[in-house]
């Protein structure tokens, strides 16, 4: 009998309990949050990357990579362009750490 898929969530347990995996991910997860709003947002308002960079001046592969998890050399000015662009503001806050 073949075993049961494991779920996103199993998956991402398992991988966080090695600490080495567990800080990599720690570091680089408020880029990859930043992204996915990015993303959502866009989404939300209906926008191809090509129409966002239109929108602030820059190109489809700037906002491509804004876009990946990985990317840690986002700017705040471009930040604030592209939610301005969305209709939104940017909005930074600063949380207790687990």
């Amino acid at each position: 009998m073949p075993k049961a898929s494991k779920t996103w969530t199993d998956v991402r347990a398992e991988l966080l309990s090695d600490p080495d995996f567990k800080h990599t991910w720690e570091a680089t997860e408020p880029f990859a949050e930043i992204s996915r709003e990015i993303i959502r947002v866009r989404l939300e308002k209906g926008l191809t990357q090509r129409q966002l960079a239109e929108k602030i001046g820059t190109s489809a592969s700037q906002i491509s990579r804004l876009e990946s998890f990985n990317y840690s050399r986002m700017k705040v000015d471009t930040l604030v362009r592209i939610a301005e662009a969305l209709g939104m503001r940017l909005a930074v806050s600063f949380q207790e750490a687990s």
